[in-house]
């Protein structure tokens, strides 16, 4: 369905942006096949990489291709509105704008697109900022209070965001110096062998009680088991339908990890909540780790506390984020509040490298400051 909407873009953006160019044939002609080619850049991928998850080409040919598929979908979406406002106008005016007003104004969007798309683009591969949340937890020990937990989420660690970004993350992430460090899936796209470089600098995240790793759809594509087998090697714990409890002095924490719904296409567990939490301590705060904003109502009826998750990339840009929430539950960014629950949808620090935009949600390393909640609250 993607490749056949992408199509349909193309024809209606051939049809009312290219054919009415004041150009000579051979001009609009170069001009088509540049966003015929930039339109089918998953195809092409596809074709000659095997994979839209994780083309294995030089990082100038990533983000090159990234710019000019964001930049054709931003032409799709202005020439929409363009003609939208040539309509309006027609029927105000009762009659048609000149054939040279309407060029200036396709000029115009088209060059308004390549550079708000470089915007994007930009914003998109930058080095996360630290976002910083500070949140109440019934039942948390007092002793525990100011517990300071960093998520990281959709890194997607590839060609688009290789070692060197993965390190400034990590760096940027252990300068906090945590408490506790959780990633909610998503860290990779690519094999073991593609990103054996890449993920070299998560072996250096640093917290005083550890980290603390789920899969997110995105590992399944590779090979699940041997990423959570890596990440192990690197020092995390990796969380499969399981709980690990953060016990010292302070107090105690329960952190439980499910697994992504894909799991079961590529030979995996289905996520279980039940399972997760099977044996933990009763009357301690829960933490979940669900890569996707869902299964609400079953966390609340098993008395989760704070959920974390990711998967939405925050929508990727304002306004289209209320598209990508109706498809995750009515979450897409930010905190929410159900019925006791807190739930915490993370930007996300990198996003995949098919649609690498970002305009008006920043990407984020995010930082939870727990508090005790005052008594009977």
């Amino acid at each position: 369905m993607f490749h056949i909407y992408a199509t349909v873009a193309f024809l209606y953006v051939a049809l009312r942006f290219v054919y009415p160019l004041p150009l000579a044939a051979g001009w609009r002609l170069l001009i088509g096949l540049v966003l015929l080619a930039a339109s089918k850049y998953h195809m092409l991928i596809l074709a000659f990489t095997g994979t839209m998850y994780s083309p294995e080409v030089p990082y100038w040919v990533a983000y090159s291709a990234g710019w000019a598929f964001t930049a054709f979908a931003l032409l799709f979406v202005f020439v929409l509105l363009l003609d939208v406002g040539i309509l309006v106008t027609r029927l105000a005016r009762r009659r048609a704008l000149p054939r040279h007003a309407l060029a200036r104004w396709r000029y115009a969007v088209a060059a308004l697109a390549v550079a708000v798309s470089g915007f994007g683009v930009a914003q998109a591969t930058r080095v996360p900022e630290v976002r910083q949340v500070e949140l109440q937890i019934p039942g948390l020990a007092p002793a525990m209070d100011g517990f300071r937990l960093v998520q990281l989420s959709d890194l997607h660690i590839s060609v688009l965001f290789p070692e060197p970004w993965v390190e400034a993350v990590v760096k940027r992430s252990n300068a906090l110096a945590p408490d506790l460090v959780v990633i909610t899936g998503d860290l990779i796209d690519g094999t073991l062998q593609a990103r054996a470089t890449d993920v070299r600098p998560l072996a250096q995240l640093r917290a005083r009680a550890g980290v603390i790793a789920i899969p997110g759809n995105h590992e399944y594509y590779f090979g699940n088991e041997g990423w959570m087998a890596k990440f192990r090697e690197a020092g995390m714990h990796s969380l499969i339908n399981q709980h690990e409890v953060i016990d010292d002095a302070r107090g105690q924490l329960v952190i439980a990890g499910i697994t992504d719904k894909v799991a079961t296409q590529y030979g995996g567990s289905a996520p279980d909540l039940d399972l997760a939490l099977r044996g933990a301590p009763a009357n301690v705060p829960i933490v979940l780790l669900n890569h996707r904003p869902a299964g609400i109502d079953q966390a609340i009826a098993a008395g989760v506390d704070l959920q974390l998750s990711g998967h939405t990339h925050g929508g990727m840009i304002r306004g289209f984020d209320q598209v990508v929430a109706k498809a995750n539950e009515g979450f897409v960014s930010g905190l929410y509040r159900r019925a006791g629950l807190q739930l915490y949808v993370s930007n996300g620090s990198g996003l995949w490298n098919g649609f690498p935009i970002r305009l008006g949600v920043p990407s984020e390393i995010t930082e939870f400051t727990l508090r005790a909640a005052p008594s009977g609250q």
